[in-house]
């Protein structure tokens, strides 16, 4: 069966977009005309590919069979397009990255500035997810990782800081009144400002010093999901509700400040920093190419 490329196209943009009205945002299009562009398809295809309403949009069985094979190859579309319409001086197209929060946080805020200033005719397209993300099917040219939670068979190149550590914190009147932990056992005894996985799981407090390793699984006021709302447990710290665990690149401002001090700081060990990582199996699009020459050259 030969479809239309430009509705195939539009289908991966509504569902990458969340919805018709950001998908024509980020293609210059309608939301009408996109709308048009799915009936055409579901009409050639004689299948519905989402349920949708007027303020949300859903993947049928049929539509995630479709997008989950047909995302990744119009990604390869897309990055032959932009490497053929970049010269070899100039690079252009649009870098799509999918990260955790503490990277978008960190990490990005120090390379993406100087690297758009060198590439004028790049964009960039920045995800923030924090669990594990196959790049390909989620439209992605590159994602940025720790080692262990790279996917396989990828290229991975050092991104960032190449040591890292995660740090316990507290506010000044936090501590006057609760004292202050002389041991990580001791968080037991403390509140603690919390993350939660996307499946629902509490992340443990992992304490390394030495040979010893110590794992919690502490309570407190507030458990958030990760993501950029962890500045909601940073302020709740601040506020002198409890205890943060979290990158130190992240409380460090605080830290300098004076509004957090630091706590248990010989248990922190630090860990190798994050990874951009992509696939080896794919024409490497201009713009990410560019984007790994400038990391490198870091």
């Amino acid at each position: 069966m030969t479809l239309p490329l430009d509705d195939l196209s539009m289908f991966v943009a509504i569902v990458r977009a969340g919805g018709f009205r950001e998908a024509a945002r980020l293609t210059g299009g309608s939301p009408s005309g996109l709308s048009d562009a799915l009936r055409r398809l579901e009409a050639r295809l004689g299948l519905r590919l989402l349920h949708r309403t007027t303020r949300s949009i859903a993947l049928t069985e049929a539509g995630t069979r479709l997008f989950t094979r047909l995302s990744p190859a119009m990604a390869e579309i897309e990055a032959a397009l932009d490497t053929a319409q970049a010269s070899s001086d100039e690079p252009a197209g649009t870098l799509r990255l999918n990260v955790p929060a503490n990277v978008a946080r960190t990490v990005l805020p120090k390379i993406l500035p100087p690297f758009l200033e060198a590439h004028p005719q790049i964009r960039v397209e920045v995800t923030v997810e924090d669990g594990f993300v196959d790049i390909l099917a989620s439209g992605a040219d590159a994602g940025i990782r720790y080692e262990e939670r790279l996917e396989q068979d990828m290229i991975a190149v050092p991104i960032g800081p190449r040591r890292q550590r995660m740090i316990t914190a507290a506010a000044p009147a936090y501590l006057a009144a609760h004292g202050r932990p002389g041991h990580p056992r001791d968080l037991l005894d403390h509140a603690c400002m919390r993350l939660r996985f996307s499946s629902g799981t509490p992340a443990i407090w992992e304490f390394e010093r030495g040979e010893e390793v110590i794992r919690l699984d502490p309570t407190g006021p507030l458990l958030v999901e990760p993501g950029l709302a962890c500045d909601l447990l940073v302020e709740a710290t601040i506020c002198g509700l409890g205890v943060v665990r979290l990158f130190e690149d992240w409380l460090q401002p605080h830290l300098e400040s004076g509004a957090l001090e630091r706590l248990l700081d010989d248990w922190n060990e630090s860990f190798s920093g994050p990874m951009l990582y992509y696939s080896g199996r794919r024409h490497l699009p201009a713009a990410l190419r560019a984007f790994v020459d400038f990391i490198r050259r870091g």
